[in-house]
C-alpha cells in the first residue's frame, strides 16, 4: 500500500492554514487546533492544540498556548474530539479468515492484516493472549518496527498449560496443527515445576515479556494446572522481568494466584463471587482485571446489521453472520422466559461490575476477539466500551480503560495519553464519546506514529467500496 510521506492525508477534509510566510524555514510540524482533547488519563482540554512532529507528540495544551514552529502545517480541527489510539489488551490474532476459522489462516500476510483491522479501527496496539507462533510473532513485531507498517503495534505472550491442555478443544487442536506444520512454538505443555522454570527461561531467552496461563479445567473436560507448577511459573518469571496473566474462570482459584503474585485476569468472570474481600485484595495486589463482556453480548445481538461492522465485511461474511445468528435464536414458545432471565443476569452482572469500578480495580479494555468466528478485530473493542458503560462506567472511565490503563499495564510507555514525548498515535472523532460512548464509531482519521491510516484503501480492499 502507498503511504503518504507527510502525517498529513485528505487536507480537504479540513481547513487548514499555513502560518508562515513563503520564505518561511520548511517544518514538519503539524498544529492540530481547536478540538477536543480527551487526553487519556482521565482530563480533557476542550479547545485543545496538538503539536506533532514526525512521530512524535511534541506539545499539547490550550488552543493558542502551544508554540508552533515556523513553517509548521496548522489544521482547524475545532468541532472534533481527539483521543489517544485505543488498545485491545486480549486478542487471539491469526485464526480468523472471516469465512472460516482454524490454522491454515495462521499467516504472515493474514496476521498483518489483522492489525490492519486494528488500525482501521482506531486502535494502536494489541495484546495477542498465548496462542500465536513465536517465531512468526517475533518476525512480525521486528518487521513492525522497522517500517512504515499501517497496522497497530502486535505485543503477545508465550502461553503455558498442562501438556495438551489449555484454551477450548477446539482452539488447542488449531494450535497444535499450527506448532505441527511450521515447527514454532504455540503452547508450552507443562506438568512439574521443573518442567515451569524451563519453560519460563526460555521464554526470557527469546525476549518475550509476558506470559499467559491457563487455570481452568473447563467444566471438569481438561486438567487444571497445578498449584506448585503455576507457582514455579510465577517465581521464575518475577526473576526473570516477565509478566504473568492468567484465564481462569472461577473465582475461587484468584486469591492464591493473587498471593503468587499474577499481574493480570484476561478472563476475569464477574458475578456473585466476586466478593469485596477479592475485590480489595485484587486492588491492594495491585492486579488488573479484563471482563471480555463482549464475548458473550456479541452472540446475543444481531452484528451482522451492524452498519459500522459492514464497512469492512463483504456481503457474504455478513450474510454468514447474520444466518449464525438466527441459528442460535430461542423458538418463540421460551424466548419471553429467555430475555426475562437474560435482563436478570445483565442486572446481576451491572451490580458486580460497579462495585469492582467503585472498589477500585482496574478494569483494562480487552475483547478475546478471534477466540470465535464473528468475534472480529477492532470492531469488537468499541462495542466493549459501549458495554463498560452500560454497566455502570462513565464514558470517561471506559476511555481511560481502552487507552492509558492497557498501555501501562502491556509496557507500552510511549503510548495511552496524548502527551509531550508520546508517540503521535491518536484519533480524529466527528462527535463527543463523553456525551455518547457509540461515537468513538464517529472516526474521521487515525494517525500511528504520525502517519494517517489510510482507511479508504483498506475499506475497498476488504469492503469492495460497497
Amino acid at each position: 500500500m502507498q503511504r503518504t510521506t507527510s502525517p498529513i492525508f485528505a487536507l480537504g477534509l479540513f481547513i487548514a492554514a499555513a502560518g508562515c510566510a513563503t520564505d518561511a524555514p520548511v517544518s514538519n510540524a503539524v498544529l492540530f487546533e481547536g478540538a477536543r482533547l480527551i487526553l487519556g488519563d482521565g482530563s480533557l482540554i476542550e479547545q485543545g492544540a496538538l503539536l506533532v512532529e514526525g512521530d512524535r507528540i511534541v506539545a499539547v495544551g490550550p488552543r493558542g498556548e502551544v508554540v508552533t514552529p515556523l513553517g509548521a502545517t496548522q489544521i482547524d480541527v475545532t468541532g472534533k474530539t481527539i483521543i489517544p489510539a485505543l488498545i485491545d489488551a486480549h486478542a487471539h490474532l491469526g485464526y480468523e479468515g472471516y469465512t472460516s476459522w482454524g490454522a491454515e489462516n495462521y499467516t504472515r500476510s493474514n496476521l498483518i492484516e489483522h492489525l490492519e483491522r486494528y488500525a482501521y479501527y482506531g486502535f494502536g496496539a494489541v495484546f495477542s493472549a498465548g496462542s500465536d507462533p513465536e517465531g512468526l510473532a517475533l518476525e512480525v513485531q521486528r518487521t513492525h518496527r522497522e517500517s512504515d507498517a499501517e497496522g497497530a503495534r502486535l505485543v503477545f505472550a508465550a502461553g503455558m498449560a498442562p501438556p495438551g491442555q489449555g484454551p477450548n478443544n477446539q482452539f488447542l487442536s488449531q494450535a497444535i496443527a499450527i506448532a505441527d506444520e511450521t515447527g514454532m512454538t504455540v503452547l508450552r505443555g507443562v506438568a512439574s515445576s521443573e518442567d515451569a522454570r524451563d519453560a519460563v527461561r526460555e521464554v526470557a531467552a527469546k525476549g518475550i515479556p509476558f506470559i499467559k496461563i491457563w487455570v481452568d479445567d473447563r467444566g471438569g473436560s481438561q486438567v487444571k494446572l497445578r498449584r506448585d507448577v503455576y507457582r514455579a511459573i510465577l517465581d521464575e518469571a518475577q526473576v526473570r522481568g516477565i509478566e504473568v496473566f492468567v484465564h481462569q474462570q472461577n473465582a475461587q482459584d484468584m486469591p492464591d494466584l493473587l498471593d503468587a503474585g499474577v499481574a493480570g485476569f484476561l478472563h476475569g468472570r464477574i458475578g456473585a463471587a466476586m466478593g469485596e474481600s477479592l475485590i480489595a485484595q485484587i486492588r491492594d495486589a495491585g492486579a488488573f482485571l479484563v471482563p471480555n463482556l463482549g464475548l458473550g453480548e456479541l452472540r446475543r445481538e444481531r452484528v451482522a446489521d451492524d452498519p459500522f461492522l459492514r464497512e469492512t465485511t463483504q456481503p457474504d461474511v455478513s450474510a454468514r453472520l447474520g444466518e449464525a445468528y438466527d441459528a442460535r435464536q430461542p423458538s418463540s414458545g421460551n424466548a419471553g422466559e429467555l430475555a426475562a432471565s437474560a435482563a436478570e443476569r445483565e442486572r446481576a452482572l451491572s451490580e458486580a461490575f460497579s462495585r469492582l469500578v467503585a472498589g477500585g480495580v482496574d478494569i483494562v479494555l480487552g475483547t478475546d476477539a478471534g477466540a470465535l468466528p464473528g468475534h472480529f478485530f477492532g470492531y469488537t473493542g468499541h462495542r466493549e466500551l459501549e458495554i463498560f458503560v452500560r454497566l455502570g462506567m462513565s464514558p470517561m472511565q471506559a476511555i481511560v480503560a481502552g487507552t492509558s490503563r492497557p498501555a501501562e499495564r502491556l509496557g507500552l510507555s510511549e503510548m495511552g495519553t496524548l502527551a509531550a514525548g508520546k508517540t503521535a498515535d491518536f484519533v480524529i472523532l466527528d462527535e463527543n464519546p463523553l456525551e455518547d460512548i457509540r461515537n468513538t464509531r464517529t472516526i474521521s482519521q487515525v494517525y500511528l506514529r504520525g502517519r494517517v491510516v489510510d482507511r479508504e484503501a483498506l475499506r475497498m480492499r476488504w469492503a469492495g467500496g460497497d
